[in-house]
């Protein structure tokens, strides 16, 4: 593997954000990151809006669910009802262990469901996976 695998990470806590950059530079994956802090600028950063006309594709897209603006269950349900964006698996990165947001979450089509804080191993697992 050859190529960085681009990640955009939708995320705004300073602290997980930090914490998963570490993981993935651990795990010793190719990866580029993007990190967004709020629903709007992910989808702004998706439709290569505003400020982020230049912004690459991702290969995968690691998305909270508890966001400002608009939430992680809004930015995934855009995602996956859009043609141009639904090819692209979606990791959904929550605190919540809540069974009703797990089944909500694969409901909407996410890929995978983790629960903060990750551990190193089960992500690079789930990086290598898909």
């Amino acid at each position: 593997m050859g190529n960085n695998v681009n990640i955009l990470l939708v995320d705004d806590n300073p602290a997980d954000v930090e914490l998963t950059r570490v993981n993935l530079e651990d795990a010793k994956l190719h990866i580029n990151l993007d990190v967004v802090n709020d629903g709007a600028q992910a989808l702004d950063f998706l439709y290569q809006q505003n400020e982020y006309a230049n912004a690459l594709r991702p290969d995968m897209i690691l998305l909270d669910l508890n966001l400002p603006k608009v939430n992680g269950r809004e930015v995934l349900a855009k995602i996956k009802s859009d043609k141009s964006l639904k090819r692209i698996p979606v990791v959904v990165l929550t605190s919540s262990e809540a069974e009703s947001d797990i089944i909500e979450s694969y409901e909407s089509h996410a890929n995978a469901y983790v629960t903060k804080p990750i551990g190193l191993e089960s992500f690079a697992n789930i990086v290598k996976s898909l």
